[in-house]
């Protein structure tokens, strides 16, 4: 089928959509809806058999669902209507939920129903099921409908609110007053569900140390209390509050500011940095997991001669601070007993390469830039010189630019079926890039393919990622389930009898590698063009960034998305 993704950006959901039809061997192009006029150029050059609507703010015009079917994919079970679907089922505290596939009428997600999927929730942010639960349910639904369309095999089911098997209702748009926070009243799971619901966008409006803020990331907290409402205690970018009945930590912050004026999304100490001078540091450089509930971003475990480094950096960002502290973490690993280190990153994300938001709030956005992609290439080097352990990088979320060519700096590499790879850079602004991409994707997958995944800037499903050789296996499993097989790998490598063998190829490949041509100058060539990218005058980069970071709308599809424009 010819098949549009009309989308207000292309997030994760969309990308995921993108990628599992186009492996389908449909022909998949992309219009962003910026408005109406473009949507209807855009269906008239593709003349598409089906749009599909993963992830609008505005109703599709009439006249496009009125000729072309147009399903709507809505994070909601069945009956569910309205713009916070997702939220309100957090903030309700619901035990199941689901993804419907509907067609586009005249009433908002009240059309016909093609495909629903239901699913078990987890206690978490919503971003969180949003990249997981969610998206694997509207890839469920999208396929079964087109199925169902392509083959007549059955028609969509009406809404029918009469049926008893029909749980959901209209719900209106969030407001903030819907999920303020009393500070004297509200318990920590409360507190925890009404942040959480808000996540990513447009997190609990709420106020600390007298300013407006909009509070996101929030963790528990099992042991420090404290007065409700009272700030007492930091750690490594969050801080932590104390509620009636215990203590949330709060991860990121957004100043409200003036109608009108953008703000960033920060770590909660940098935001509010000259609030907190006197406020005591809960110390915690990594922790060995003891299963507290506890703001930690690094968690060092062992078993079975395996060490297992996690980094949960919140949307797989890394600033300087973050890099520096996983360094560290990674040092203290190889000085333990161990045969094999697995970096497991975030469930949500591995990596995403720099902290583009932590950049833009900086004094000089160019030096900060510079301190970071410095930072990630000493871990990048770390882990390609250690020569006495395997490393394995396993990928229970997705990586993009960075993220990838760090995960590929490991001996082996194996993600999460559903994981989606982005192996680039060029979309933030022609950015060249480092992390010795130059030295590990061409040794992976070739000089010509190299430039293809470079230049083209498009995902890849792990699924195909393991097909060319960027990565090494998929696990075909749940993220809960992927951890098992993780173990079940580390473990066979670490007690196998060709160990010693490995480890004996491993550094004779190393010193072959570093005699034809050294660590130091695939640095030093990548971060020539990054000091281009950031202090030449081309200012690209630091739109780009710029853009992304305030959630600029864009403007118009790029090309290598949008097939229909390329003539």
């Amino acid at each position: 089928m010819r098949l549009l993704l009309l989308t207000h950006a292309f997030n994760s959901l969309s990308q995921r959509l993108w990628v599992e039809l186009s492996e389908a061997n449909h022909t998949v192009s992309v219009e962003f809806d910026i408005n109406d006029a473009v949507t209807r150029e855009a269906v008239a050059a593709f003349q598409p058999d089906v749009i599909i609507a993963p992830f609008l703010k505005r109703a599709i015009p009439q006249d496009v669902w009125q000729n072309t079917r147009c399903l709507v994919i809505h994070p909601g079970i069945i009956g569910d209507r309205g713009p916070s679907a997702l939220d309100w089922a957090i903030l309700n505290n619901e035990r199941r939920w689901g993804v419907t596939c509907l067609q586009a009428n005249a009433d908002m997600d009240a059309g016909e129903i093609w495909a629903w999927h239901e699913f078990a929730m987890r206690d978490t942010a919503k971003g969180s099921l949003y990249r997981h639960e969610v998206t694997e349910a509207a890839v469920v639904t999208v396929r079964q409908a087109l199925e169902r369309i392509a083959t007549g095999s059955s028609r969509p089911r009406p809404l029918d609110y009469s049926d008893p098997e029909v749980r959901g209702r209209w719900r209106p748009f969030m407001k903030p007053d819907d999920r303020r926070i009393d500070w004297l009243m509200d318990t920590t799971g409360v507190t925890l569900r009404k942040i959480r619901s808000a996540d990513g966008h447009p997190g609990v409006l709420d106020e600390l140390f007298g300013e407006g803020v909009h509070l996101y990331d929030a963790w528990p907290e099992d042991c420090l209390s404290g007065s409700p409402g009272a700030i007492i205690a930091r750690r490594h970018g969050a801080l932590c509050r104390a509620t009636v009945d215990g203590a949330v930590w709060i991860g990121q912050v957004k100043k409200k500011g003036p109608v009108g004026v953008r703000s960033l999304k920060l770590p909660a100490t940098l935001a509010l940095e000259d609030r907190i001078t006197d406020l005591p540091e809960a110390p915690e450089e990594f922790a060995v997991d003891d299963h507290r509930e506890t703001f930690r971003e690094i968690v060092y475990r062992e078993h079975n001669q395996v060490g297992y480094l996690e980094f949960r950096f919140y949307n797989g960002a890394m600033s300087v601070d973050q890099c520096e502290r996983l360094l560290r973490a990674f040092e203290y690993a190889l000085a333990r007993p161990v045969r094999v280190i697995v970096l497991l990153g975030g469930a949500d994300f591995w990596s995403n390469g720099m902290h583009l938001n932590v950049i833009e709030a900086a004094h000089s956005p160019a030096d900060e830039s510079w301190r970071n992609i410095n930072a990630i290439d000493d871990i990048a080097r770390a882990i390609l010189t250690t020569e006495d352990r395997v490393t394995v990088a396993a990928l229970r979320g997705n990586a993009g630019a960075g993220g990838v060519f760090l995960a590929l700096a490991a001996d082996q590499v194996i993600a999460r079926e559903g994981v989606i790879l982005n192996p680039h850079y060029r979309n933030m602004g022609n950015l060249y890039g480092s992390e010795y991409w130059t030295y590990l994707l061409p040794k992976r997958v070739g000089i010509n393919r190299a430039e293809i995944l470079t230049e083209n800037r498009l995902p890849i499903s792990a699924r195909r990622a393991a097909q060319i050789g960027l990565i090494d296996r998929v696990v075909e499993t749940d993220t809960i389930s992927f951890i098992s097989a993780v173990e079940a790998l580390a473990e066979g490598i670490a007690n196998s009898p060709g160990y010693e063998d490995i480890i004996r190829e491993k550094h004779g490949q190393r010193k072959r590698d570093e005699l034809e041509k050294p660590l130091a100058i695939y640095r030093a060539a990548e971060l020539e063009q990054m000091k281009l990218n950031f202090y030449g005058f081309d200012p690209s980069y630091h739109v780009a960034r710029y853009n992304f970071v305030f959630q600029v709308p864009h403007s118009r599809t790029p090309l290598h998305l949008a097939v229909h424009r390329r003539k």
